[in-house]
């Protein structure tokens, strides 16, 4: 597969990632096929663990599935508590990239990074709304990808946070001072209406998961998100 970088290159910067939190799981592999027919560029893998964050959601089983049914790229958020017991097992799954929370753990983040690249697998980093980015600065030459969250992760459908904007935008300067390539992936509460005020501050893959499974049409949704 080619690099997240190598990707969005391909599709002039700017990606849109459905978060499957909020498919209808009944028909999972329909919604898989629509939101991909209707332009999807990746798929966005949600795992709680119900003790890091209040939600328990899917396990290294379901991406597995999940990852057999995809035709394109997946990109699993892990919101778990010691992530380096199970970055193994969803590498093995089938994830694309393996991006796992900096609050999760007191210290070993470079560890955890090397791993997840030891097993062929390209590395994202996860940032809570509250946590600024000068916290995670020095870990930046070493991953793929960037999330910054703009809800506090746990349950899909809250709202947008509007002051994490002035993060993404200091993410996306200080990769282009520092001539670096990681990719700014922004998740929670993206719709049409704010999509364009993510892009402007530097958000390249937008995760939607309401707007997009709760919408009447999957791929108007999906282009009015990527702009």
């Amino acid at each position: 597969m080619k690099s997240l970088y190598q990707l969005l290159s391909d599709k002039n910067g700017v990606a849109v990632a459905p978060s499957l939190l909020a498919a209808d799981f009944s028909i999972l592999e329909k919604e898989i096929r629509e939101v991909e027919d209707s332009g999807a560029d990746f798929l966005h893998i949600d795992v709680m663990d119900g003790h890091f964050v209040p939600n328990i959601t899917f396990g290294p089983m379901i991406v597995s599935a999940i990852s057999k049914l995809a035709g394109i790229p997946i990109i699993t958020h892990l919101m778990i508590t010691d992530p380096g017991k199970y970055i193994e097992r969803f590498v093995k799954a089938g994830s694309s990239v393996v991006t796992f929370h900096f609050e999760a753990m007191e210290s070993g983040h470079q560890k955890i990074i090397e791993m997840i690249h030891d097993l062929g697998c390209e590395a994202g980093l996860a940032i809570n709304p509250d946590t600024p980015v000068s916290a995670v600065k020095h870990l930046f030459e070493d991953i793929e990808l960037l999330l910054t969250m703009t809800v506090f992760p746990g349950f899909g459908g809250k709202g947008f946070i509007d002051e994490v904007l002035v993060k993404i935008k200091e993410a996306s300067d200080y990769r282009e001072k520092q001539n670096l390539s990681y990719v700014i992936e922004v998740d929670g509460g993206i719709t049409p209406d704010n999509a364009s005020s993510v892009r402007e501050n530097g958000g390249q893959i937008l995760v939607a998961g309401t707007a997009i499974f709760r919408s009447k049409n999957y791929n108007s949704s999906i282009l009015a998100i990527r702009g």
